[in-house]
């Protein structure tokens, strides 16, 4: 499946060499490396003999800039509801199911219209905002009322921690395959219109299933680097239950909303400064139920910085397929510093475990705990603050387990080893970061480099497969420059 080797490629087809009358000597054919998909169809085409004429572009686009007032309704879109069964891989993977769907128009043939043979673009002026102001309306559908939680007490309890770990040994950091996009293990693109994406954050759907949770994503129109494109989906959702990670990882199924086409989850406004996103950051399941912590995002200001309105909670009954927002669990961004905006929760015994973030990738890492029984009931968290467990209101006093910047984090707990670990992007180090604990609240060993951004430049991510060992270390990473994940094996000790 991965890096598979041809002899010669024409036209992206396979063929072995011919040799009719070559010399005793004949030099080697070319090697050529196939993408991660193991199909020749992917690989990048040469350009087909063509008019001599120059390529001119058919329309040059004048922007005029202006201020644009944007209504927001009070009430946002809701999750949509639409959905199909999810379509199986086709018997032949290199083979498109969805062509009249996936595969572009070939661009119309050029036609002389000018002196010399040369072709005239049209010439058009767009006016296009250079900022978008939202305007709040009253309006929009209201959300199907949820009950409120009773209000529960659940009182102060002292705590305590462990001894610090010395520092986890990585080495052989292995590039194992591309998980999403054009050439990926899944051929994304073409079974799903996922062209772009980022993040690939994974949890145990059920004990041989692994859900893979996307962020903003992209189908026709999507071009590297960055997040562009068309049909922008705020998140997507694959199934995979793919054992054999050391060649890549399948995805299986995706939620699909129609034919070859992943569906977004979790709805969003897509208007800067109210709501211009909603990104998962991480997932778990508890019995039947499946939990996906989110954070509804602002606006994006810095590279690497953005502003959140909440963080909060969904869940699905329906092993993932459709998605309804808490009303209540939720913690609220107060004056852009408020904790636990960009979480990761782990289920251990008779708990679940938060470890939360402000907005952004430069703040500390903090801790609360709920039974498992009371997830969605915001009054039964406790966080650790100087050494216990207490209840607060929105966990602004949490103590930091370990200091920043912290970013992207995903924390899971390995249970044959006992181990808690956690890896994040640290962009003081410029590297993916690993630290380990023998217990949520630590303390925690320092962190230890797995990946670095200066091999991998714009990298982010990091986020753990639950089918991974304390030895044996696969995680999902993303790059801005190609806006896709990639899956990454390292050895630790």
């Amino acid at each position: 499946m991965l890096r598979r080797v041809l002899t010669v490629v024409v036209a992206g087809c396979a063929l072995a060499p011919i040799a009719i009358g070559a010399p005793a000597l004949a030099a080697p054919a070319p090697r050529v490396v196939l993408p991660s998909s193991g199909c020749a169809n992917d690989l990048p085409q040469p350009p087909s003999p063509g008019s001599p004429l120059p390529q001119v572009p058919p329309r040059i686009d004048f922007n005029v800039p202006y201020l644009k007032l944007q209504p927001v309704p009070q009430f946002g879109p809701q999750n949509s509801r639409k959905r199909i069964p999810s379509q199986p891989a086709p018997k032949d993977p290199c083979k498109d199911p969805c062509p009249d769907i996936t595969d572009p128009p070939k661009p119309a043939a050029q036609v002389p219209t000018g002196s010399g043979n040369i072709p005239i673009p049209k010439i058009t002026i767009t006016p296009r905002p250079f900022l978008t102001l939202p305007v709040p309306v009253p309006g929009g559908t209201p959300p199907p009322g949820q009950a409120r939680p009773p209000r529960l007490i659940p009182g102060t309890t002292p705590g305590s921690v462990t001894p610090k770990l010395p520092n986890p040994r990585a080495g052989g950091l292995n590039y194992v395959a591309q998980l999403t996009g054009k050439g990926s293990t899944s051929r994304t693109d073409k079974r799903f219109q996922v062209n772009g994406t980022d993040l690939g954050i994974m949890w145990k759907a059920t004990p041989n299933k692994v859900a893979v949770a996307f962020g903003d994503t992209f189908g026709r129109g999507f071009r590297p680097p960055g997040a562009n494109g068309g049909d922008w989906r705020s998140n997507t959702l694959g199934f995979s239950a793919d054992t054999k990670l050391a060649d890549g990882m399948s995805i299986d199924t995706m939620v699909q909303d129609s034919r070859c086409h992943a569906a977004e989850l979790i709805a969003s406004r897509k208007v800067n400064y109210a709501e211009q996103t909603t990104i998962p950051t991480s997932g778990f399941a508890i019995g039947n139920r499946q939990y996906m912590s989110y954070m509804s995002i602002n606006n994006f200001t810095l590279p690497g910085q953005w502003f959140t309105n909440y963080g909060g909670l969904a869940w699905s009954d329906d092993g993932g397929s459709t998605w309804t927002n808490s009303q209540y669990a939720r913690w609220d961004n107060m004056f852009g510093l408020a904790n636990f905006q960009v979480s990761s929760m782990v289920p251990q015994g008779d708990y679940v475990y938060m470890f939360g973030t402000p907005n952004g990738r430069l703040g500390s890492t903090g801790l609360a705990r709920v039974p498992t029984a009371d997830v969605l009931n915001k009054s039964a968290y406790q966080y650790w603050i100087n050494g216990k467990w207490v209840p607060t209101n929105n966990g602004e006093n949490a103590s930091p387990i370990f200091g920043g910047p912290t970013g992207e984090l995903s924390v899971r707990y390995e249970e044959k080893s006992g181990l808690w670990q956690a890896t994040y992007l640290d962009v003081l180090r410029g590297a993916i970061v690993l630290r380990q604990s023998r217990s949520p609240q630590g303390l925690w060993s320092e962190p230890t480099n797995l990946m670095s951004s200066a091999r991998y430049p714009q990298l982010y991510g990091g986020f753990i497969h639950p089918f991974s060992t304390d030895k044996d270390l696969y995680f999902t990473a993303t790059t801005y420059t190609s806006y896709n994940v990639d899956l990454m094996h390292i050895r630790t000790n």
